[in-house]
């Protein structure tokens, strides 16, 4: 079993909740972890970079002069790519980078990399949080007591728009419902902050999908 701390707003520690290894997969399977940061990056590509070959540029087909005696290097027609103006000779067309992966083993890759911050001491449990309204400055000060400084992924048990508007204006944190936690997101943050029951949610999907 593991301890994981819960703080409150102060960033004092108010309870501990154990976590059974084997609801987030026992172990860390690195490779598979890996598999699904590559998963993720590749599905965010666009692929609509596109250059113009031969057959695109604008201009005439014919052979600009005849091939000999004329004192010349032999030329094809003015949309050559050996010509200023001319084609690209290998173009980039538009193309579809995205990948698949099972979802039993993204599901297992996001639970092992959460296993993975809570075995670096990189999770942290708040007790509550929950905006009247927006307010980045009153988000700011939890951050400064929970001492995190680094980038941090942040996840709630329901989006909620005041917690979104508090969270944007702040570089290098996030924030999703815990429902659309993945791989890619929590490998891409130093630190990863849930509400306890966002946590307490994940524990029991997590737990429910194994039986």
């Amino acid at each position: 079993m593991i301890s994981v701390k819960v703080y409150n707003r102060e960033g004092k520690e108010v309870d501990i909740v154990k976590v059974d290894e084997s609801a987030l997969g026992g172990t860390v399977n690195y490779q598979l972890l890996k598999q699904a940061i590559v998963l993720y990056h590749a599905n965010k590509r666009i692929g609509t970079a596109a250059t113009k070959n031969k057959s695109l540029v604008e201009g005439s087909t014919r052979k600009l002069y005849k091939q000999k005696h004329t004192g010349n290097a032999r030329a094809g027609q003015v949309r050559t790519a050996k010509r200023v103006g001319g084609g690209v000779t290998f173009e980039k067309k538009l193309r579809d980078f995205g990948r698949a992966m099972p979802t039993k083993q993204r599901r297992l890759a996001a639970k092992q990399a959460v296993l993975e911050k809570i075995l670096n001491q990189n999770v942290l449990l708040l007790d509550e949080l929950k905006m009247g309204k927006p307010k980045t400055s009153e988000f700011a000060d939890i951050l400064d007591n929970l001492k995190i400084n680094r980038s941090c992924l942040v996840m709630i048990e329901q989006p909620d728009i005041n917690i979104y508007k508090s969270i944007r204006n702040i570089s290098r944190i996030s924030v999703i419902p815990v429902e659309q936690i993945n791989a890619g997101d929590v490998c891409n943050h130093s630190k990863l902050l849930f509400t306890k029951d966002a946590f307490l949610v994940l524990l029991h999907k997590s737990s429910s999908k194994e039986n």
